[in-house]
């Protein structure tokens, strides 16, 4: 389909417009596109003497002169007030379709679908809703309801108190060419006022009560007789309907009612809207108070229309946006302005190319109305890479951290007292805000987690330096720096821990003292007093400024690091199992009988020290006398003698049931974490099964294990109050053990642990305040270093370990604390509402930390194997909460199964796959780093990072760098000229693109330094009548829209032309 508009440009008199189509299409504009075009032409301009009328717009239906009449979009937005257009919502309308139909009793009302946010219908045999699906119209249905909304009868703010007065009104208030006979009128009001029959929600056991009794009392009783009148007052059956769990507070019902009668020769609508809620007793199938009513009766023999335009109804007051007209609207224009602006998004779906009845399931998420309210289509399609608009708005999406949390005050320490101020009104609700359950199965489930990683990092700590920090040191370290941290802290989400990275440090530092004769603790001592002199000295000159530059690049390469060092370490521990206890390879079940171990004292050769490998063998030793048969093994090792026979190194296969505790307690906790979704049982006890996952995976192991009586390896925690090496104390002293010149040289080493400290720190803290978790008590980045530098003064001067914020344990406590919405629509996913953000789960820990040397006769049953599988679960839950990890399986995908991600449809895929490769790269290089001798230079790799984001800028466009990552901020010098690109360019968009044409990808723009309202004020052509008219031919199914504007010479040439080609 082609057409070309032709321009003449301005002649020497008058500026005038013509417009010629070589192709008619006014007959394929149905509805909307048509109506706003013929709208703009009755309003348009008169037109100049001489011209024909028909031929600049018969084919369109649409002029190009001034008019004005404003886009229904527009109207639709004029007919609220401003107040109300903001962030304000509007109450959610539960919507209940009544079907007048035909029984052996006679004509009654039945409920026969239901809305909340989506529909529900009541399957044949009334018995059973059918599940939340999308809601698929008929387009005739909607041209049908705009009709009745314009000639049918509109009361709008009736203030009525019962349903009776409401119809004694409609009816009475009705237009004179409809009105009715006074004796229909009472046929209509005594049929509107009988009482509709509801499908009510039962419970499963009030369903199996009815199905065990039903067949002593026959069909079940329903709520009312055929024929009963409306009661006034809600019934009990109303009152105890489980389905107003699913109805938020402050709902409002609406009401629409159709049928067919045989008494009426026309049709009777009327739309109704309360000036405020009234509740009508028995008509809804819930108590609500109702707001919306709408009416549709008509003649017999098309019941299936009238119940089409119900549907249409009740699905254009479950639109948010219409909704806010509907309350809003003063006129009929109004709705009927409304109602244009939904059928201006309006999809349509060709008939055989689908089947109708297939029910749309609901989407994951939905757009929200201002999105859908915004000038400019957030789906329009960019030509090149460099689109700057969208790269900024992007930026503004993705920079969560450019509150003023990290706005430099220029003043010594100012960062930190913003922070303090920001944080101090919310201390008191730190605390009462964790008093909900769910910060018990936090508590539990971090408490676990912390106990395994003080006891793996504790236990490769003393290996490292020789037990000069081990795995008492380790407990009470993190009890200590724990506790400290969430009561002053300005983010008490963030979990203390030893991490890998401090690890690797300790290793080399050790080494280091080792080879040159220093002493350990000491050399120790000196560094953490300088890495705490320059965490000082950056909270002071307000360093944590530069977080600013750690965009999601840095962010998902460090985060992956240290999942895949919790994965590695749970793996590698099970692995070592094998080596304690190994696998009986050698074992022969048809050899059973030539097994035996028996002690023997007599003499004192071959004696047994392991316990490790079966000896099989076909001789079996002389017996000794019983009693000293029947001692243990302990018993008989205590008495000097000795194990002889072919089973005495037997050992069950405790590696295999390890490994199956470690696997079930893994996919334990993925399974019970993700019941929330799940189908089975009431929503309450999916979600308290989801919140205690970790809890009742663990229970559920230990279970198994205490059943199989196994001799696997328990959690061992220290019993006593000293020092893992005798050999040092618990206060190190400064001087003493080294030369006087250790003090000065540890600065040195102190600069790469400070800027090891420094990225660790910070960049959780981006992680855990990124936008997404919707945190409302702000940030406090410098607080944070301060304390963990602090801290560092303590934990050196006693030798215990230094701590840092733990990645992923930190992510797993937040994931833990999670807030949604108790009450969601049939078909609505629960609507995450942020954290609970509190101190007293992270104080309770380290508290629990403290006091686990008490409680280890209690720890002592929990298989070590089972922590190991939590350990696995929390690293792969940390891996797949990263875009990276979305990427890399994009790379083990064909095109064909790629899922529909944001920055596939914007990004071409071979440059997303090239980012993705660099990033596997870096972290690549970060593992070799910090596993080989070369990990004293790993800090700076971490610091070099982000110097390789900035020159990722030389690869990629900002474009897609704003989809793939975050746009780094402008240096200070530019910001005012280059921050905003966005905005730049939205600001010259506005006033170079001609209209908002759905479809359109991007228009050519006028010479440089002119724009196109210049050129239309040269042309002589009003810009709204000209916007308004392509907005109509965006209503129109063409793929593309391209507007060439020429030259002003071109323009003011007499016989020039502008053509606007349409493809």
């Amino acid at each position: 389909m082609t057409g070309i508009l032709r321009v003449p440009a301005a002649s020497e008199g008058t500026p005038r417009l013509r417009l010629l189509v070589l192709v008619a299409m006014q007959a394929h504009v149905p509805g909307v596109a048509g109506a706003a075009f013929r709208a703009a032409d009755t309003r348009s301009q008169p037109r100049p003497e001489g011209s024909n009328p028909e031929v600049p717009y018969q084919a369109f239906g649409c002029s190009i002169f001034p008019s004005s009449m404003a886009p229904p979009t527009e109207q639709a937005g004029a007919s609220l007030q401003p107040e109300e257009w903001g962030d304000a919502t509007c109450p959610l309308l539960f919507i209940q379709l009544n079907q007048l139909l035909s029984t052996p009793a006679g004509l009654e009302w039945r409920e026969t679908a239901r809305w909340i946010k989506f529909e529900e219908k009541v399957e044949d045999g009334g018995e059973r809703w059918s599940a939340p699906h999308v809601p698929a119209l008929l387009l005739r249905s909607l041209f049908q309801l705009r009709t009745c909304l314009q000639k049918g009868t509109m009361l709008l703010d009736l203030d009525a108190l019962s349903f009776k007065e409401i119809i004694d009104k409609a009816l009475s208030g009705q237009p004179e060419e409809a009105e009715l006979q006074p004796e229909l009128r009472e046929r209509l009001a005594a049929l509107l006022l009988r009482q509709p029959q509801h499908q009510p929600t039962k419970s499963p056991l009030r369903l199996l009560a009815e199905l065990s009794l039903s067949p002593c009392r026959g069909k079940a009783k329903s709520w009312s007789e055929p024929g009963a009148q409306l009661s006034e007052t809600p019934l009990k059956e109303q009152l105890r309907n489980r389905f107003k769990k699913k109805v938020p507070p402050g709902a409002e019902a609406a009401h629409v009612a159709v049928g067919e009668v045989e008494f009426l020769e026309k049709p009777f609508t009327a739309f109704i809207r309360l000036r405020q809620g009234a509740a009508l007793g028995s008509l809804a199938e819930v108590a609500l108070p109702s707001r919306f009513l709408f009416i549709l009766l008509g003649p017999q023999a098309k019941v299936k229309a009238y119940h089409e335009v119900g549907r249409a109804m009740a699905t254009l007051l479950t639109d948010e946006l219409f909704q806010r007209v509907a309350r809003q609207a003063e006129h009929r224009e109004d709705l009927i302005a409304g109602m244009e602006a939904f059928l201006n998004e309006l999809t349509v779906l060709p008939p055989g190319k689908w089947d109708p009845s297939t029910r749309i399931p609901p989407p994951s998420c939905l757009p929200s109305p201002h999105r859908r309210t915004a000038v400019h289509t957030p789906d329009r399609q960019s030509h090149g890479n460099g689109d700057m608009a969208a790269a900024g708005d992007r930026a503004g999406l993705g920079h969560a951290r450019s509150g003023e949390e990290l706005e430099r005050t220029g003043r010594l320490f100012g960062g930190l007292l913003r922070d303090i101020r920001r944080k101090a009104p919310w201390y008191g609700s730190d605390f009462s805000d964790a008093l909900h359950p769910q910060c018990l199965s936090a508590v539990l489930y971090i408490y676990l987690a912390t106990v395994t990683n003080a006891i793996t990092f504790g236990g490769m700590l003393g290996d490292a330096t020789a037990n000069m920090q081990g795995v008492l040191e380790s407990f009470l370290g993190t009890a200590f720096a724990g506790s400290i941290f969430c009561l002053f802290s300005g983010q008490p989400l963030t979990i203390l821990s030893s991490t890998g990275p401090v690890l690797v440090f300790e290793r080399l530092l050790f080494s280091f003292s080792q080879d040159h004769s220093l002493d350990y603790l000491e050399f120790r001592l000196w560094i953490g007093l300088w890495v705490a002199f320059f965490g000082v000295v950056l909270v002071a000159t307000e360093a944590s400024h530069l977080v600013r530059y750690f965009t999601r690049f840095t962010e998902e390469g460090f985060c992956a690091l240290i999942s895949l060092i919790f994965i590695y370490d749970s793996l590698k521990k099970m692995l070592s199992l094998a080596d304690a206890f190994p696998i009986n390879w050698q074992y022969r079940l048809d050899n059973v009988t030539s097994y035996s171990c028996v002690c023997n004292l007599s003499s004192p050769g071959h004696s047994s020290a392991g316990n490790n490998t079966p000896l099989p063998s076909p001789l079996a030793p002389p017996q000794p006398p019983t009693a000293l048969a029947r001692l243990s093994r302990s018993q008989c090792l205590g008495r000097g003698g000795h194990l002889l026979g072919t089973s005495c190194q037997y050992v069950p296969d405790v590696t295999l049931v390890s490994f199956l505790l470690f696997g079930g307690t893994f996919l334990s906790c993925t399974v019970l974490k993700h019941f929330r979704s799940s189908r089975y049982f009431p929503a309450g006890v999916r979600r308290l099964v989801s919140d205690f996952a970790i809890i009742l995976a663990i229970l559920a192991s230990c279970a198994v294990d205490a059943a199989l009586g196994l001799e696997t390896p328990k959690l061992l925690v220290p019993s006593e109050l000293k020092p893992t090496n005798p050999a040092r104390g618990w206060i190190v002293f400064p001087f003493g053990a080294n030369p006087w010149w250790v003090c000065l040289v540890s600065s040195v080493p102190a600069v790469l642990v400070t800027i090891l400290i420094f990225m660790d720190q910070q960049i959780t803290a981006v992680i855990l305040n990124r936008r997404e978790y919707k945190l409302q008590k702000g940030a406090g980045f410098h607080l944070d270093l301060l304390c963990v530098s602090l801290l560092m003064v303590v934990t050196s001067a006693t030798g215990l370990p230094w701590y840092v914020s733990a990645t992923v344990i930190s992510l797993a406590h937040m994931e833990s604390l999670r807030k949604e919405s108790e009450t969601s629509a049939p078909g609505e996913h629960p609507k995450f509402l942020g954290i609970r953000e509190q101190r007293l789960t992270g104080l309770a820990v380290f508290v629990l930390m403290g006091v686990s040397i008490f409680m280890a006769p209690i720890l002592k049953h929990i298989p070590m194997p089972v922590l190991y599988g939590v350990f696995l679960y929390m690293g792969v839950a940390a891996l797949n909460s990263i875009q990276l990890t979305d990427r890399v399986r994009l790379l083990l995908m064909p095109a064909k199964h790629q899922p529909d991600l944001a920055y596939l449809r914007h990004v071409p895929l071979r440059r997303v796959h090239l980012f993705t490769v660099i990033q596997l790269l870096c972290l690549a290089l970060l593992w070799l780093l910090k596993s080989t001798t070369a990990a004293v230079i790993f800090p700076v790799m971490l610091l070099a990072l982000v110097g390789i984001r900035k020159g990722l800028e030389r690869i990629f466009s900002l474009h897609d760098l704003s989809w793939l990552d975050n746009l780094l901020p402008a240096p200070a010098g530019k910001e005012a000229e280059g921050k905003e690109p966005g905005k730049q360019m939205e600001e010259g968009s506005n006033s170079e693109e001609v209209g908002d044409v759905p479809g359109a990808p991007f228009f050519h723009r006028p010479p440089r330094g002119r724009s196109l309202a210049w050129a239309e004020a040269e042309a002589g052509w009003d810009p709204a009548a000209w916007r308004g008219c392509l907005r109509g031919l965006g209503a129109l199914p063409v793929p593309a829209l391209s507007c060439f504007s020429r030259q002003s010479e071109l323009m003011h040439r007499p016989g020039a032309e502008v053509n606007i080609s349409v493809n």
